[in-house]
């Protein structure tokens, strides 16, 4: 055993290495469906039968040496002995000797065939389908254990963010009263969760029907015990660097988010409906999805080993030569983040993997620090329209009106206008002059930067062969969890291995890069952890504030045409406004479930094609996550830069106009709020005017 490998510590025993082993166990069950199905190809190839010669086919039951005259008297016989026989006519012999030939003829043709695949049997072709057959097992095993897998994810990060005080509020807890606060909250968000976990157990048993799936109503009432259990710990038990005091205002503001979602849900399902079961019910939904959900999860940490590379700092050499304003840069770090945010599946897990990156780079380049924060909490809004982002096959598999193909083919175009705009905005609010390095000067070491990436773009080429054509997975919007991180860590491997060592790298800005391959991914499955357990527990109780928007009935009173909506114009209005709302409070995973179940039908009565509906859903979606008073976007970009960063742009820009001291949130909703109404409303102008 290695020294780094008994160097490990509590934390990464009983958490990071739990969820690097399913996280890899998910990825190794990819490939092996993947594998299975080309070795059932290759079986077909070399064996036309190959089909039966791997199934253990049973023997005919039937006698292929019956006697005919002996049955078709038995037969006679036994018609002659039937009450009703009478009823039907007796039967004729020279008819019955004919069915009873027939008979035999399938059933020596039956036996014949099974010895004609006998025959061919061989050890070779035993063992070759002994290999198929298990891989078969495993990839029914993968299927039948992908809610347990996400089951053991959820609790493990869960309880790792809650003991790193990790989970995601409106600002970080600092104070002793911040800490108390937010425990007591969490306390009591979990127990209300595991009381309905325990009512939805035995409402299972009183049915009186076998409950499907019971370990895991077992394991809700178990996991959201002990996170009950840890938070009453943390009420009395406050970490050693807190600081004392504290304002009841500010420590509301620190108490995580997804307590007041279950704050909500408790009084609507405990106390005003009598339903306990309720919350768990809607939480259990996640296990409707697991797959997606553990993509997720997979996401996050291609996202954790991009964060471990140079990958991000490469890049942004490419545009140093030509010493663009940071209005300029902004643009281009948004542009550029749109495609890794396409290909990690949401907007927030681009912003946690590389929003320090983006920062710090526009900071080198004089940018001041409210336009670098409003480029950081935008860096992933533009690529959730794009291929192969997991929102839209979310989307295309819950909504058969449209599909990935016509989403991703609009998506192009949406995000070309919220790219123009953002430019457009960012150049009418620029605070300097609109100038850049001469061709002469930064074409070269623009394109020498480019040589550094070659590894990398060889590397990502030849992991992406290697699947399609070795396993026939191309990398698209169903195999992009799976392939992603293979190919982070390929990258990693690289680095490590042939790079220059880390320590050495005082080119690049300070990271918690690890100087090693396995430090290097342990630093990330640590953090992936961390940021998997903050989301699920938001997507979980963005599920149950699903359930309480759903079952309250106002969705269907909003979009009632009769009670509000007048015309298609009003209920465009409407519909956006609601949009937004629900992408505020919400996930964009259970947004879209309950988008998808509450809201589409009724836009589709008023009018609005399924199409246009969905990419209005993306950009508003996108617009609620920037947008005050939660600003999801927004919060994850204060955990990347850091309070006091936050702090020094609200000092900084204290002096200026009201757009340059809030320009952290007036860029991004300016320029997503114009997007928002053109593609809400243009299509409808163009529509009724031209």
């Amino acid at each position: 055993m290695s020294q780094s490998i008994v160097k490990r510590n509590l934390r990464e025993w009983v958490s990071s290495f739990p969820v690097f082993l399913v996280l890899l166990l998910v990825i190794l069950f990819s490939i092996g469906e993947n594998f299975n199905a080309q070795v059932n190809r290759l079986g077909n190839f070399l064996w036309p039968d190959y089909h039966l010669l791997r199934l253990d086919l049973p023997t005919p039951d039937c006698d292929p040496n019956i006697d005919v005259e002996a049955r078709v008297q038995e037969v006679l016989n036994t018609a002659t002995d039937d009450a009703f026989g009478d009823m039907f006519g007796a039967p004729d012999a020279d008819t019955t000797r004919q069915s009873v030939q027939k008979d035999l003829e399938l059933c020596r043709l039956k036996h014949s065939e099974i010895e004609r695949v006998n025959a061919q049997r061989t050890d070779g072709i035993a063992i070759f389908s002994s290999i198929n057959m298990t891989l078969a097992s495993l990839s029914q095993l993968s299927r039948d254990n992908t809610s347990n897998m996400l089951l053991l994810i959820l609790f493990v990060c869960a309880l790792t963010a809650t003991l790193t005080y990790h989970q995601i509020g409106l600002r970080p807890m600092q104070t002793a009263l911040d800490h108390r606060l937010g425990a007591v909250a969490q306390f009591v968000a979990n127990g209300a969760l595991s009381y309905s976990a325990y009512h939805y157990l035995i409402n299972g048993w009183a049915s009186g029907t076998v409950i499907q799936n019971e370990p895991i109503r077992w394991s809700y009432m178990i996991g959201f015990g002990l996170l009950a259990l840890v938070a009453l710990v943390q009420v009395f038990k406050l970490p050693a660097s807190v600081k004392p005091g504290g304002s009841f205002g500010k420590a509301l503001l620190a108490v995580p988010l997804y307590c007041y979602m279950a704050f909500g849900s408790a009084n609507y399902y405990i106390l005003q409906h009598d339903n306990p079961q309720g919350m768990a019910l809607f939480v259990d939904k996640i296990m409707d999805t697991s797959s997606i959900y553990l993509s997720v999860g997979l996401y996050i940490w291609v996202g954790m080993l991009a964060k471990q590379t140079f990958l991000g700092e490469y890049v942004f050499r490419i545009f140093k030569p030509w010493k663009l304003p940071p209005e300029l840069l902004a643009f281009v770090a948004v542009v550029i983040m749109a495609i890794p945010t396409a290909y990690t599946g949401a907007s927030g897990i681009i912003i946690i993997a590389m929003g320090a990156v983006v920062y710090t780079e526009l900071r080198r380049v004089g940018a001041r620090r409210q336009l670098a924060l409003a480029a950081t909490a935008m860096s992933g809004s533009l690529g959730v329209v794009l291929r192969p982002c997991l929102l839209v096959l979310i989307i295309a598999v819950l909504n058969k009106e449209v599909t990935t193909d016509q989403m991703y083919g609009w998506g192009v175009k949406i995000f070309m206008l919220t790219a123009l705009l953002f430019f457009l905005v960012s150049l009418v609010a620029r605070q300097g002059p609109l100038r850049v390095a001469p061709v002469s000067e930064a074409l070269m070491p623009s394109l020498q930067a480019f040589r550094p990436l070659i590894p990398y773009a060889l590397l990502f080429t030849l992991v992406a062969v290697i699947y399609a054509f070795g396993l026939d997975s191309y990398l698209d919007e169903h195999s992009a969890p799976y392939i992603l991180p293979v190919i982070m860590l390929a990258l990693l491997a690289y680095e490590r291995l042939f790079g220059t060592p880390v320590e050495q790298r005082d080119d690049f800005h300070e990271s918690e890069r690890a100087p090693t391959l396995e430090g290097s991914v342990r630093a990330a499955t640590t953090n992936t952890t961390v940021h998997i357990g903050a989301l699920l527990m938001l997507m979980c109780l963005g599920l149950t504030s699903g359930g309480v928007i759903e079952d309250s009935g106002i969705i269907q009173a909003a979009t009632d045409q009769g009670s509000l909506f007048g015309n298609i114009w009003a209920a465009m209005a409407a519909l956006v406004l609601l949009l937004v709302f629900i992408g505020m409070i919400m996930d964009p995973f259970g947004a879209i479930i309950l988008v998808s179940g509450a809201v589409a039908q009724a836009a589709y009565a008023q009018g609005i094609e399924p199409l246009h509906f969905w990419m209005i859903v993306l950009v508003a979606f996108e617009l609620g996550y920037l947008s005050p008073p939660v600003a999801v976007n927004h919060l994850l970009t204060r955990q990347v830069v850091g309070e006091d960063e936050i702090e020094k742009a609200i000092d900084e820009s204290k002096n200026g106009s009201f757009w340059i001291r809030h320009e952290r949130y007036t860029l991004p909703l300016t320029v997503m709020s114009i997007s928002l109404l053109i593609v809400a409303f243009g299509p409808l102008v163009y529509k009724n005017f031209f």
